[in-house]
């Protein structure tokens, strides 16, 4: 649905590239073949109320996390015009559900910054206090700050968390070779303080508006070790700062007092433990001054610095810069290099002496800079680490264009530009405006509106660089996709591969993938989940295992946004339960004697099940060491839900078997997957030797005859399909009696009805190019229901049917009372509290504590969600 007042927000298709500053052409795309460019998923506002009202904060603080959690700021009015300073998290699948913290801080919030994980965040205000905040039970809508530190009265301008040393770096170029290790590859990068051992200590620098630079560590215990420094003996204001790391464990400073008259001053900063105590050593680096101010006929044109950024946190050597006037700015991006020093002819002659290398300074030089534009309001910086090998200035073509290379500029027009992070030059432009003025016309005869253009006040570039969110000086924030392409044209195929190649990268992290997803058309579900399938298959089986889970997780999200594909998204979810309930119940295995071979009971029980291919579950039984098997019969007791998901799941699977000709139907891949039938037998076989210890832990089935051994049907019929499609032997279709068995199994037993698919209230799924959907905080809005879905056999959810805790099976009621949290990604519902105490279970949950079984975030639910 698209509001009125989203007709303002304009996108313009692609366009060739061009200096920031010249003409770039207008014309939408419309060009058959081509995936689009840049343009307005949706904007989420604040409700008025007549006794308080949130308003944008000044300054206003944004921050993007690597799971794709969104942290600002804004402050709450009174009737009496009291400020509350407040910051708000949220998820970008749910934008609605805001989770508003009332910070405490007395002060306007300056700085807002996650840490590498997602799931820590710092905020500094302009009295020097600095905050840490975690969530509360690993729930991204609950949060707390136990620790932080304070500068008292002193603001804090720049802040960021302390390198743990992890850095992957993508190479583009090797985007089509077949290992992970070539295209992505560990960068040598030492952490900026280490433990015993060489483990990364925790912990955040900020440097404050009068010069000081003050450290933060977390110790194990709990404790902050704090020390405060000045960044040189002559200290001097510091308006503006930013931070960035060096390889080899060394931290990088630069300042700027916010005129463009006084140099950027660059400064080293070193920390180190000594005698329990933090120490801070500082080092004067070369210092710049702008280009601008050097040009007799621009000198005084652009007096302030109002931006000054790395273009990294971990690329210390590269720098942006941004000078305005009251109507313009201009933008320069600075590069530190080592040079030659210059030897006298006289010296040169007596080199060798000295030695046969030539002296060597780092210089500041500048690599490109901008045309005069309208006024800077905001700056986004890529966090992608693109290895730019051999592409400093080289603007490759315009199918090269890839995400971690642009930058975001917004400008008091309305307008969002992203530009080549090194040459400067466009990429793409989005227009606030029905009507885009020339890029190209002097930003000082533009004619001014009648009130204030609209403009994101702070703007975050996703961690692939697919989206943009921007907070505007109404406190309105609008997310922005922006094309694998940068803003050009892209054929499919070559779009599908940029895709692939961004899932790659978030798989081997373990980074949030919602910002690619927005880009995924349904059409090109089938194809991505293909592609990412082969691209694994590549990898070695050490590294599959890895990542088997989190492929499985990947598939799940890329099919729920086809409607022709949603079945599949119930299998995929199916797999992840069975492999997390195999890994659990063979790790309660415990060999019988101290001195056993290298192998282990679970393995040894796969290793059997592989290689016996009797239909009788008694005789494989009687190829095992049952006393390996034993366990507390409260423990068997505690775990009868799960056991009794498995054999409604082996019943359902075979009772499904005679329809796999019929439209798919949820379970079908598992009729043809020898891998997932083995570990069903395994589970089979273990489940039967616990029922002689503990009758009562058996699954329950509701049969025609009381003389009918349950377990051993299925488990024949079961080894039967596993046959026909087990690795070890020829692929083969079920013979006709197996089918004609399977189709007599309803009229043996009650086939159950499975909860397949967890509800999803999410948006990525109904989000629709060029439509733009106007969404309210703290109201859940009426989106539209995927209608193939529901029609699906066993997706439907009837109307007061009792819901079930997705992760312990267990009934909770048409309406329920225990407080809950649900899964971000997928729906996925469990209690909060656990109701049994006994150790197994407690193993079984500790899985899901921090992370649904699809790697999403939890949310707390409401009681009585509906």
């Amino acid at each position: 649905m698209a509001a009125p007042e989203l007709g303002r927000w304009g996108e313009y298709g692609p366009r060739p590239p061009a200096r920031l500053g010249a003409r770039a052409s207008q014309e939408p795309a419309t060009a058959l073949g081509t995936v689009g460019t840049m343009d307005l998923a949706y904007v989420c506002e604040w409700e008025r109320w007549p006794k308080s009202t949130h308003c944008p904060s000044v300054p206003l603080a944004c921050a993007w996390s690597c799971r794709n959690l969104i942290a600002f700021t804004t402050d709450l009015r009174n009737d009496d015009q009291d400020l509350t300073r407040m910051i708000h998290i949220l998820d970008t699948e749910h934008p609605w559900d805001v989770h508003s913290i009332n910070s405490g801080h007395s002060e306007a919030i300056t700085c807002l910054e996650w840490d590498q994980s997602g799931s820590r965040l710092l905020s500094a205000d302009a009295d020097g206090q600095i905050k840490c905040w975690n969530m509360v039970d690993h729930l991204a809508n609950s949060w707390e700050s136990r620790v932080g530190s304070l500068v008292e009265g002193d603001p804090i301008v720049a802040l960021s968390w302390l390198h743990n040393g992890v850095k992957l770096a993508l190479h583009v170029e090797k985007s089509g070779a077949s290992s992970f290790s070539e295209k992505f590859s560990r960068v040598k990068f030492s952490p900026s303080l280490t433990l015993f051992g060489g483990k990364p200590m925790e912990g955040w620098i900020a440097v404050t508006v009068s010069g000081l630079v003050t450290v933060s560590l977390l110790k194990p215990s709990g404790q902050v070790l704090t020390s405060t420094e000045s960044l040189c003996r002559l200290r001097g204001r510091a308006a503006l700062a930013d931070i960035a790391f060096t390889g080899g464990g060394n931290i990088v400073v630069a300042t700027a007092d916010g005129s463009s008259a006084l140099p950027v001053q660059f400064y080293k900063v070193c920390v180190s433990v000594v005698s329990e105590k933090c120490r801070i050593d500082t080092e004067i680096l070369p210092s710049l001054f702008m280009r601008c101010t050097t040009d007799p006929h621009r000198k005084d044109r652009f007096p302030a610095i109002t931006h000054l950024k790395f273009l990294a946190r971990d690329m210390s050597e590269q720098v942006l810069l941004c000078a305005s006037s009251p109507t313009s700015s201009l933008v320069e991006c600075w590069s530190l290099r080592k040079e030659g020093l210059p030897v006298n002819n006289i010296f040169q002659q007596i080199a060798p002496a000295v030695g046969d290398k030539q002296p060597m300074i780092l210089k500041w030089r500048i690599l490109s800079a901008t045309n005069d534009l309208d006024r800077v309001s905001a700056v986004a910086l890529p966090k992608l680490p693109i290895s730019l090998t051999n592409t400093d200035l080289k603007v490759a073509s315009d199918t090269q264009f890839y995400p971690g290379l642009g930058l975001a500029l917004a400008f008091h027009d309305g307008s969002v530009h992203i530009v080549h992070r090194l040459s400067l030059q466009t990429m793409a432009v989005f227009y606030s405006s029905a009507t885009p003025r020339s890029v190209d016309e002097p930003a000082i005869k533009r004619s001014r509106a009648a009130g204030p253009a609209v403009h994101f006040k702070a703007m975050q570039l996703s961690w692939t660089s697919l989206a943009l969110v921007g907070i505007d000086n109404h406190g309105k924030l609008s997310m922005l996709r922006i094309s694998p392409s940068m803003g050009h044209a892209l054929e499919v195929g070559l779009a599908l591969r940029h895709l692939l190649f961004l899932l790659e990268y978030c798989m081997v992290t373990g980074y949030d993938w919602w910002d690619i997803l927005l880009h995924v058309q349904p059409g090109m579900v089938q194809s991505l989940v293909e592609r990412l399938h082969e691209e694994y298959t590549r990898q070695k089986a050490a590294l599959q295992q890895v990542l088997s889970t989190r492929i499985l997780a990947m598939k799940a999200s890329l099919c729920r946004l086809s409607p022709c594909t949603v079945t599949r998204v119930c299998d995929y979810h199916t797999k992840l339960f069975l492999v997390a309930i195999s890994s659990t119940l063979k790790s309660l295995l415990r060999p019988h004697f101290l001195n056993t071979p290298d192998k282990s009971p679970g393995d040894r029980l796969a290793e059997m099940c592989a290689k016996t291919t009797d239909l009788d579950i008694d005789k494989v039984m009687l190829n095992l060491k049952t006393e390996e098997f034993v366990l507390d019969t409260n423990t068997l007791q505690a775990l009868q839900q799960l056991l009794q998901w498995v054999g409604d799941f082996v019943l359902y699977l075979l009772a499904s078997l005679p329809n796999q000709g019929s439209p798919l139907r949820p379970g079908h891949s598992f009729l043809r997957d020898g891998t997932s039938l083995g570990m069903l037998r395994e589970l089979m076989v273990v489940i039967r030797i616990w029922g002689l210890l503990k009758p009562s832990c058996l699954p329950v089935y509701t049969a025609t005859s009381d003389s009918q051994d349950s377990m051993s049907l299925l488990f024949r019929l079961l080894t039967k399909l596993w046959i026909c499609c087990r690795e070890e032997g020829p692929a083969s279709e079920p013979d006709e009696a197996l089918v004609d068995e399977c189709c007599l199994l309803p009229s043996q037993l009650l086939v159950p009805t499975l909860d397949w698919l967890p509800v999803s209230d999410g948006l990525v799924s109904r989000l629709q190019p060029k439509q733009p959907m106007r969404l309210h905080f703290g109201k859940a809005p009426t989106l539209p229901s995927n209608a193939p879905a529901s029609q699906l056999d066993g997706l439907a959810r009837v109307p007061g049917q009792p819901r079930i805790d997705h992760l312990r099976r267990l009934h909770l009621g048409t309406y329920p009372t225990e407080d809950c949290k649900a899964c971000a990604r997928c729906g996925c519902v469990t209690m909060l509290k656990s109701p049994n105490k006994t150790t197994a279970v407690k193993q079984w949950e500790q899985r899901w504590t921090k992370n649904c079984l699809c790697g999403g975030l939890w949310r707390k639910m409401p009681v009585s969600y509906s």
